[in-house]
Protein backbone atom coordinates (compact mmCIF):
# COMPACT_ATOMS: atom_id res chain seq x y z
CA UNK A 1 0.00 0.00 0.00
CA UNK A 2 1.32 3.46 -0.93
CA UNK A 3 2.07 5.80 1.95
CA UNK A 4 0.53 9.27 2.16
CA UNK A 5 2.65 11.99 0.61
CA UNK A 6 3.70 14.68 3.04
CA UNK A 7 2.58 18.16 2.01
CA UNK A 8 4.43 21.32 2.92
CA UNK A 9 1.84 24.06 3.09
CA UNK A 10 2.76 26.97 0.90
CA UNK A 11 4.88 24.94 -1.55
CA UNK A 12 4.95 27.27 -4.62
CA UNK A 13 4.84 24.38 -7.12
CA UNK A 14 1.81 22.75 -5.47
CA UNK A 15 0.02 26.08 -5.09
CA UNK A 16 0.69 26.90 -8.75
CA UNK A 17 -0.68 23.50 -9.79
CA UNK A 18 -3.82 24.05 -7.70
CA UNK A 19 -4.35 27.51 -9.19
CA UNK A 20 -3.85 26.09 -12.69
CA UNK A 21 -7.00 23.99 -12.36
CA UNK A 22 -9.06 27.18 -12.13
CA UNK A 23 -7.40 28.20 -15.40
CA UNK A 24 -8.27 24.79 -16.88
CA UNK A 25 -11.92 24.36 -15.87
CA UNK A 26 -13.19 27.94 -15.94
CA UNK A 27 -13.56 27.71 -19.71
CA UNK A 28 -16.61 25.56 -19.02
CA UNK A 29 -18.10 28.27 -16.81
CA UNK A 30 -17.52 31.01 -19.38
CA UNK A 31 -17.99 29.36 -22.78
CA UNK A 32 -20.52 26.65 -21.89
CA UNK A 33 -22.62 27.88 -18.99
CA UNK A 34 -22.41 31.67 -19.41
CA UNK A 35 -22.06 32.75 -23.03
CA UNK A 36 -21.77 30.76 -26.23
CA UNK A 37 -23.79 27.67 -25.33
CA UNK A 38 -26.81 29.53 -23.82
CA UNK A 39 -27.02 31.76 -26.91
CA UNK A 40 -26.57 28.80 -29.26
CA UNK A 41 -29.12 26.83 -27.23
CA UNK A 42 -31.74 29.58 -27.59
CA UNK A 43 -31.10 29.73 -31.34
CA UNK A 44 -31.44 25.97 -31.77
CA UNK A 45 -34.54 25.58 -29.61
CA UNK A 46 -36.70 28.50 -30.79
CA UNK A 47 -38.72 28.91 -33.97
CA UNK A 48 -39.65 32.55 -34.40
CA UNK A 49 -41.82 33.42 -31.40
CA UNK A 50 -42.31 29.75 -30.50
CA UNK A 51 -40.22 28.91 -27.43
CA UNK A 52 -41.61 25.41 -26.89
CA UNK A 53 -39.33 22.42 -27.32
CA UNK A 54 -39.92 18.67 -27.27
CA UNK A 55 -37.71 16.71 -24.90
CA UNK A 56 -38.38 12.97 -25.20
CA UNK A 57 -41.96 13.86 -26.15
CA UNK A 58 -42.44 16.34 -23.29
CA UNK A 59 -43.36 19.88 -24.40
CA UNK A 60 -41.69 22.57 -22.31
CA UNK A 61 -40.46 26.19 -22.63
CA UNK A 62 -36.86 26.11 -23.87
CA UNK A 63 -35.38 28.29 -21.10
CA UNK A 64 -37.33 26.38 -18.44
CA UNK A 65 -35.82 23.12 -19.75
CA UNK A 66 -32.39 24.76 -19.71
CA UNK A 67 -32.66 25.94 -16.10
CA UNK A 68 -34.07 22.60 -14.96
CA UNK A 69 -31.28 20.64 -16.65
CA UNK A 70 -28.84 22.66 -14.53
CA UNK A 71 -30.93 21.89 -11.44
CA UNK A 72 -30.89 18.14 -12.20
CA UNK A 73 -27.13 18.15 -12.77
CA UNK A 74 -26.37 19.88 -9.50
CA UNK A 75 -28.87 17.73 -7.62
CA UNK A 76 -26.96 14.65 -8.79
CA UNK A 77 -23.68 16.23 -7.71
CA UNK A 78 -25.15 17.26 -4.36
CA UNK A 79 -26.49 13.77 -3.63
CA UNK A 80 -23.36 11.94 -4.81
CA UNK A 81 -20.55 14.21 -3.64
CA UNK A 82 -20.84 13.44 0.10
CA UNK A 83 -20.30 9.76 -0.64
CA UNK A 84 -17.46 10.41 -3.06
CA UNK A 85 -15.86 12.95 -0.73
CA UNK A 86 -15.94 10.70 2.30
CA UNK A 87 -14.52 7.82 0.27
CA UNK A 88 -11.80 10.17 -1.00
CA UNK A 89 -10.83 11.09 2.55
CA UNK A 90 -10.95 7.45 3.61
CA UNK A 91 -8.89 6.09 0.72
CA UNK A 92 -6.79 9.17 0.04
CA UNK A 93 -7.80 9.20 -3.63
CA UNK A 94 -9.34 12.64 -3.88
CA UNK A 95 -7.18 13.45 -6.92
CA UNK A 96 -8.50 10.35 -8.69
CA UNK A 97 -12.10 11.46 -8.21
CA UNK A 98 -11.20 14.97 -9.33
CA UNK A 99 -9.64 13.59 -12.52
CA UNK A 100 -12.64 11.34 -13.24
CA UNK A 101 -15.12 14.23 -13.00
CA UNK A 102 -12.81 16.34 -15.15
CA UNK A 103 -12.93 13.80 -17.97
CA UNK A 104 -16.71 13.37 -17.68
CA UNK A 105 -17.20 17.13 -17.92
CA UNK A 106 -14.69 17.78 -20.70
CA UNK A 107 -15.77 14.91 -22.97
CA UNK A 108 -19.43 15.90 -22.55
CA UNK A 109 -18.58 19.43 -23.66
CA UNK A 110 -16.98 17.96 -26.75
CA UNK A 111 -20.18 16.00 -27.49
CA UNK A 112 -22.10 19.28 -27.68
CA UNK A 113 -20.61 19.60 -31.16
CA UNK A 114 -23.42 17.28 -32.31
CA UNK A 115 -26.20 19.40 -30.72
CA UNK A 116 -28.59 20.71 -33.38
CA UNK A 117 -32.40 20.97 -33.89
CA UNK A 118 -32.53 17.26 -34.75
CA UNK A 119 -30.63 16.21 -31.62
CA UNK A 120 -32.21 18.20 -28.78
CA UNK A 121 -32.08 15.29 -26.34
CA UNK A 122 -28.38 14.67 -27.04
CA UNK A 123 -27.59 18.31 -26.41
CA UNK A 124 -29.46 18.46 -23.11
CA UNK A 125 -27.97 15.19 -21.85
CA UNK A 126 -24.43 16.24 -22.84
CA UNK A 127 -24.89 19.67 -21.22
CA UNK A 128 -26.19 18.03 -18.04
CA UNK A 129 -23.25 15.60 -17.90
CA UNK A 130 -20.82 18.45 -18.56
CA UNK A 131 -22.32 20.35 -15.64
CA UNK A 132 -22.05 17.26 -13.44
CA UNK A 133 -18.38 16.90 -14.37
CA UNK A 134 -17.65 20.53 -13.61
CA UNK A 135 -19.56 20.57 -10.32
CA UNK A 136 -18.14 17.24 -9.18
CA UNK A 137 -14.53 18.21 -9.86
CA UNK A 138 -14.91 21.44 -7.89
CA UNK A 139 -15.79 19.44 -4.75
CA UNK A 140 -12.32 17.94 -4.67
CA UNK A 141 -10.56 21.01 -6.01
CA UNK A 142 -11.86 23.21 -3.19
CA UNK A 143 -10.91 20.62 -0.57
CA UNK A 144 -7.23 21.03 -1.45
CA UNK A 145 -7.14 24.71 -0.38
CA UNK A 146 -6.67 24.20 3.39
CA UNK A 147 -4.25 21.35 2.63
CA UNK A 148 -1.85 23.29 0.41
CA UNK A 149 -2.12 26.79 1.88
CA UNK A 150 -1.45 28.34 5.27
CA UNK A 151 -4.52 30.01 6.87
CA UNK A 152 -3.05 33.48 6.44
CA UNK A 153 -2.46 32.85 2.71
CA UNK A 154 -5.80 31.28 1.83
CA UNK A 155 -7.58 34.54 0.91
CA UNK A 156 -4.83 35.50 -1.53
CA UNK A 157 -4.49 32.02 -3.04
CA UNK A 158 -8.25 31.63 -3.39
CA UNK A 159 -8.43 35.01 -5.13
CA UNK A 160 -5.47 34.05 -7.30
CA UNK A 161 -7.30 30.91 -8.38
CA UNK A 162 -10.42 32.81 -9.36
CA UNK A 163 -8.37 35.46 -11.18
CA UNK A 164 -6.47 32.83 -13.15
CA UNK A 165 -9.75 31.12 -13.95
CA UNK A 166 -11.28 34.31 -15.30
CA UNK A 167 -8.16 35.04 -17.34
CA UNK A 168 -8.03 31.55 -18.85
CA UNK A 169 -11.72 31.62 -19.65
CA UNK A 170 -11.36 35.02 -21.32
CA UNK A 171 -8.44 33.92 -23.50
CA UNK A 172 -10.34 30.95 -24.94
CA UNK A 173 -13.54 33.00 -25.26
CA UNK A 174 -11.68 35.65 -27.27
CA UNK A 175 -10.58 33.01 -29.73
CA UNK A 176 -14.06 31.53 -29.97
CA UNK A 177 -15.58 35.01 -30.27
CA UNK A 178 -13.22 35.75 -33.15
CA UNK A 179 -14.30 32.53 -34.84
CA UNK A 180 -18.03 33.26 -34.34
CA UNK A 181 -17.99 36.92 -35.37
CA UNK A 182 -15.58 36.42 -38.29
CA UNK A 183 -16.46 32.94 -39.60
CA UNK A 184 -15.31 33.73 -43.14
CA UNK A 185 -11.72 34.05 -41.87
CA UNK A 186 -11.90 30.42 -40.78
CA UNK A 187 -13.55 29.25 -43.98
CA UNK A 188 -17.15 29.13 -42.73
CA UNK A 189 -20.22 30.86 -44.12
CA UNK A 190 -21.70 33.80 -42.23
CA UNK A 191 -24.70 31.83 -40.94
CA UNK A 192 -22.80 28.63 -40.19
CA UNK A 193 -23.27 26.98 -36.79
CA UNK A 194 -19.82 25.38 -37.04
CA UNK A 195 -17.90 28.11 -35.13
CA UNK A 196 -20.17 27.80 -32.09
CA UNK A 197 -20.07 24.01 -32.20
CA UNK A 198 -16.28 23.97 -32.58
CA UNK A 199 -16.03 26.24 -29.53
CA UNK A 200 -17.52 23.43 -27.45
CA UNK A 201 -14.72 21.14 -28.65
CA UNK A 202 -12.09 23.74 -27.71
CA UNK A 203 -13.43 23.66 -24.13
CA UNK A 204 -12.89 19.90 -24.05
CA UNK A 205 -9.32 20.16 -25.30
CA UNK A 206 -8.41 23.12 -23.06
CA UNK A 207 -9.93 21.59 -19.92
CA UNK A 208 -8.22 18.22 -20.30
CA UNK A 209 -4.95 19.68 -21.53
CA UNK A 210 -4.28 22.20 -18.78
CA UNK A 211 -5.68 20.02 -15.99
CA UNK A 212 -2.83 17.57 -16.62
CA UNK A 213 -0.47 20.23 -15.21
CA UNK A 214 -2.53 20.20 -12.01
CA UNK A 215 -2.66 16.41 -11.70
CA UNK A 216 1.11 16.10 -12.17
CA UNK A 217 1.86 18.15 -9.04
CA UNK A 218 -1.00 17.46 -6.64
CA UNK A 219 -0.20 14.40 -4.47
CA UNK A 220 -1.87 11.07 -5.14
CA UNK A 221 -2.48 10.16 -1.51
CA UNK A 222 -3.47 12.55 1.24
CA UNK A 223 -4.35 11.50 4.80
CA UNK A 224 -5.06 7.97 3.64
CA UNK A 225 -6.93 5.92 6.29
CA UNK A 226 -7.65 2.76 4.32
CA UNK A 227 -7.22 -0.39 6.40
CA UNK A 228 -7.50 -4.00 5.34
CA UNK A 229 -10.91 -5.70 5.63
CA UNK A 230 -12.76 -2.44 6.14
CA UNK A 231 -15.65 -1.47 3.92
CA UNK A 232 -14.83 1.75 2.08
CA UNK A 233 -18.44 2.87 1.62
CA UNK A 234 -19.65 2.21 5.16
CA UNK A 235 -16.59 3.84 6.71
CA UNK A 236 -16.95 6.78 4.38
CA UNK A 237 -20.52 7.37 5.54
CA UNK A 238 -19.42 6.92 9.14
CA UNK A 239 -16.86 9.72 8.73
CA UNK A 240 -19.41 11.88 6.95
CA UNK A 241 -21.87 11.54 9.84
CA UNK A 242 -19.13 12.53 12.28
CA UNK A 243 -18.38 15.66 10.26
CA UNK A 244 -22.10 16.47 10.02
CA UNK A 245 -22.40 16.38 13.80
CA UNK A 246 -19.48 18.77 14.11
CA UNK A 247 -21.05 21.18 11.64
CA UNK A 248 -24.43 20.95 13.36
CA UNK A 249 -22.89 21.58 16.78
CA UNK A 250 -21.00 24.63 15.54
CA UNK A 251 -23.20 27.74 15.56
CA UNK A 252 -20.66 29.56 13.43
CA UNK A 253 -20.51 26.93 10.68
CA UNK A 254 -24.26 26.28 10.72
CA UNK A 255 -25.25 29.94 10.38
CA UNK A 256 -22.57 30.60 7.79
CA UNK A 257 -23.66 27.67 5.61
CA UNK A 258 -27.30 28.82 5.79
CA UNK A 259 -26.33 32.30 4.65
CA UNK A 260 -24.00 30.86 2.03
CA UNK A 261 -26.86 28.72 0.67
CA UNK A 262 -29.09 31.70 -0.14
CA UNK A 263 -26.23 33.83 -1.42
CA UNK A 264 -25.15 31.08 -3.82
CA UNK A 265 -28.77 30.69 -4.95
CA UNK A 266 -28.48 34.24 -6.20
CA UNK A 267 -24.93 34.26 -7.55
CA UNK A 268 -24.96 30.97 -9.43
CA UNK A 269 -28.46 31.41 -10.85
CA UNK A 270 -27.38 34.82 -12.16
CA UNK A 271 -24.26 33.33 -13.73
CA UNK A 272 -26.19 30.55 -15.45
CA UNK A 273 -29.17 32.61 -16.63
CA UNK A 274 -27.72 36.06 -17.49
CA UNK A 275 -27.12 35.34 -21.17
CA UNK A 276 -30.53 33.74 -21.70
CA UNK A 277 -32.16 36.72 -19.96
CA UNK A 278 -30.36 39.18 -22.23
CA UNK A 279 -31.23 37.24 -25.38
CA UNK A 280 -34.85 36.44 -24.56
CA UNK A 281 -36.07 39.45 -22.56
CA UNK A 282 -34.01 42.22 -24.15
CA UNK A 283 -33.53 40.77 -27.62
CA UNK A 284 -29.75 41.20 -27.47
CA UNK A 285 -27.68 39.40 -30.07
CA UNK A 286 -24.41 37.51 -29.62
CA UNK A 287 -22.46 40.55 -30.86
CA UNK A 288 -23.57 42.36 -27.68
CA UNK A 289 -24.00 39.46 -25.26
CA UNK A 290 -20.63 37.75 -25.66
CA UNK A 291 -18.52 40.94 -25.32
CA UNK A 292 -20.64 41.92 -22.31
CA UNK A 293 -20.02 38.59 -20.57
CA UNK A 294 -16.37 39.06 -21.49
CA UNK A 295 -16.40 42.38 -19.64
CA UNK A 296 -17.79 40.58 -16.59
CA UNK A 297 -14.84 38.18 -16.58
CA UNK A 298 -12.24 40.91 -16.97
CA UNK A 299 -13.79 43.02 -14.23
CA UNK A 300 -14.15 39.91 -12.03
CA UNK A 301 -10.36 39.52 -11.95
CA UNK A 302 -10.13 42.99 -10.44
CA UNK A 303 -13.08 42.22 -8.14
CA UNK A 304 -11.40 39.13 -6.70
CA UNK A 305 -8.24 41.13 -6.00
CA UNK A 306 -10.13 44.14 -4.60
CA UNK A 307 -12.24 42.14 -2.15
CA UNK A 308 -9.20 40.15 -1.07
CA UNK A 309 -7.53 43.43 -0.11
CA UNK A 310 -10.73 44.73 1.48
CA UNK A 311 -11.07 41.59 3.61
CA UNK A 312 -7.52 42.14 4.83
CA UNK A 313 -8.55 45.56 6.11
CA UNK A 314 -12.03 44.97 7.54
CA UNK A 315 -12.28 41.17 7.79
CA UNK A 316 -13.77 38.44 5.59
CA UNK A 317 -17.31 38.63 6.93
CA UNK A 318 -17.74 42.39 6.58
CA UNK A 319 -16.29 42.33 3.07
CA UNK A 320 -18.66 39.52 2.11
CA UNK A 321 -21.63 41.45 3.51
CA UNK A 322 -20.69 44.48 1.41
CA UNK A 323 -20.61 42.33 -1.72
CA UNK A 324 -24.07 40.92 -0.96
CA UNK A 325 -25.54 44.40 -0.49
CA UNK A 326 -24.19 45.35 -3.92
CA UNK A 327 -25.74 42.17 -5.38
CA UNK A 328 -29.15 43.19 -4.02
CA UNK A 329 -28.92 46.66 -5.55
CA UNK A 330 -27.84 45.40 -8.97
CA UNK A 331 -30.60 42.75 -9.08
CA UNK A 332 -33.29 45.34 -8.34
CA UNK A 333 -31.81 47.46 -11.11
CA UNK A 334 -31.74 44.47 -13.51
CA UNK A 335 -35.50 44.03 -13.06
CA UNK A 336 -36.02 47.46 -14.67
CA UNK A 337 -33.60 47.06 -17.59
CA UNK A 338 -35.12 47.53 -21.04
CA UNK A 339 -32.10 48.18 -23.28
CA UNK A 340 -28.55 47.05 -24.01
CA UNK A 341 -26.87 49.94 -22.16
CA UNK A 342 -28.60 48.99 -18.91
CA UNK A 343 -27.56 45.35 -19.35
CA UNK A 344 -23.93 46.38 -19.84
CA UNK A 345 -23.98 48.58 -16.70
CA UNK A 346 -25.45 45.75 -14.63
CA UNK A 347 -22.87 43.34 -16.07
CA UNK A 348 -20.00 45.63 -15.07
CA UNK A 349 -21.15 45.80 -11.44
CA UNK A 350 -21.88 42.06 -11.36
CA UNK A 351 -18.34 41.39 -12.56
CA UNK A 352 -16.86 43.31 -9.63
CA UNK A 353 -18.86 41.52 -6.94
CA UNK A 354 -18.93 38.08 -8.60
CA UNK A 355 -15.21 37.45 -8.34
CA UNK A 356 -14.95 38.94 -4.87
CA UNK A 357 -17.96 37.22 -3.30
CA UNK A 358 -17.10 33.76 -4.62
CA UNK A 359 -13.47 34.01 -3.55
CA UNK A 360 -14.37 35.35 -0.10
CA UNK A 361 -17.04 32.71 0.43
CA UNK A 362 -14.54 29.90 -0.14
CA UNK A 363 -11.71 31.33 1.96
CA UNK A 364 -14.03 32.41 4.80
CA UNK A 365 -15.33 28.87 5.14
CA UNK A 366 -11.84 27.37 5.08
CA UNK A 367 -10.88 29.59 8.04
CA UNK A 368 -13.86 28.40 10.05
CA UNK A 369 -12.90 24.73 9.88
CA UNK A 370 -11.64 23.03 13.05
CA UNK A 371 -8.24 21.34 13.11
CA UNK A 372 -8.80 18.22 11.03
CA UNK A 373 -7.38 15.99 8.33
CA UNK A 374 -10.85 15.36 6.85
CA UNK A 375 -10.76 18.41 4.62
CA UNK A 376 -12.64 16.75 1.77
CA UNK A 377 -15.52 15.69 4.02
CA UNK A 378 -15.79 19.18 5.51
CA UNK A 379 -15.61 20.80 2.11
CA UNK A 380 -18.25 18.40 0.84
CA UNK A 381 -20.73 20.23 3.09
CA UNK A 382 -19.64 23.49 1.56
CA UNK A 383 -19.94 22.11 -1.95
CA UNK A 384 -23.21 20.26 -1.32
CA UNK A 385 -24.65 23.49 0.03
CA UNK A 386 -23.46 25.29 -3.10
CA UNK A 387 -24.88 22.62 -5.41
CA UNK A 388 -28.24 22.52 -3.60
CA UNK A 389 -28.33 26.30 -3.83
CA UNK A 390 -27.87 26.00 -7.59
CA UNK A 391 -30.65 23.40 -7.72
CA UNK A 392 -33.03 25.58 -5.71
CA UNK A 393 -32.11 28.76 -7.56
CA UNK A 394 -32.31 27.49 -11.15
CA UNK A 395 -35.40 25.37 -10.44
CA UNK A 396 -37.13 28.38 -8.85
CA UNK A 397 -36.07 30.54 -11.79
CA UNK A 398 -37.71 28.09 -14.19
CA UNK A 399 -40.86 27.68 -12.08
CA UNK A 400 -41.42 31.44 -11.77
CA UNK A 401 -40.93 31.93 -15.52
CA UNK A 402 -43.32 29.04 -16.28
CA UNK A 403 -45.98 30.58 -14.01
CA UNK A 404 -45.58 34.26 -14.94
CA UNK A 405 -44.37 33.91 -18.51
CA UNK A 406 -41.55 36.38 -17.82
CA UNK A 407 -37.94 35.97 -16.70
CA UNK A 408 -38.06 39.40 -15.04
CA UNK A 409 -39.98 38.10 -12.04
CA UNK A 410 -37.41 35.33 -11.71
CA UNK A 411 -34.74 38.03 -11.51
CA UNK A 412 -36.73 39.77 -8.78
CA UNK A 413 -36.80 36.51 -6.81
CA UNK A 414 -33.00 36.42 -6.90
CA UNK A 415 -33.03 39.68 -4.92
CA UNK A 416 -34.97 37.91 -2.18
CA UNK A 417 -32.37 35.12 -2.07
CA UNK A 418 -29.59 37.64 -1.43
CA UNK A 419 -31.70 39.38 1.21
CA UNK A 420 -32.17 36.19 3.23
CA UNK A 421 -28.46 35.38 2.94
CA UNK A 422 -27.63 38.86 4.21
CA UNK A 423 -29.73 38.28 7.32
CA UNK A 424 -27.73 35.16 8.23
CA UNK A 425 -24.40 36.90 7.66
CA UNK A 426 -25.62 39.73 9.89
CA UNK A 427 -26.46 37.22 12.63
CA UNK A 428 -22.97 35.77 12.40
CA UNK A 429 -21.33 39.20 12.47
CA UNK A 430 -23.37 40.22 15.50
CA UNK A 431 -22.27 37.08 17.36
CA UNK A 432 -18.61 37.72 16.57
CA UNK A 433 -18.80 41.30 17.83
CA UNK A 434 -20.09 40.28 21.27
Amino acid sequence: MSQPEAILKGDPKVVKAWVMYDWANSVYQLTISSTIFPIYYNTVTRHGDDFMVSFFGWKVINTVLYSWSIAVAYLIVAVGSPLFSSIADYTGRRKGFMRAFTWIGAVSCGLLYFFDPQHIELGIVAFTLGTIGYGGSIVFYNSFLPVIAKPEDQDAISARGYSMGYLGGVILLLFNLWMILMPEFFGFTKDSSQPARISFVTVCIWWIGFSTLTFRKLPKYIFSKRLHRENVISNGYKELRMVFRQVRESYQLSVYLLGFFFIMMGILTTMFMAATFGEKELGLKEGVLIPTILIIQLVAMFGAWFFSKLSGRIGNLKALIISVVIWIVVCIYAFTITHAAGFIVAAFVIGIVMGGSQSLARSTYSKMLPETTDHTSFFSFYDVTEKLATVAGTFSFGIIEAITGSMRYSVLAITLFFGVGLVFLGMLLKTRQK
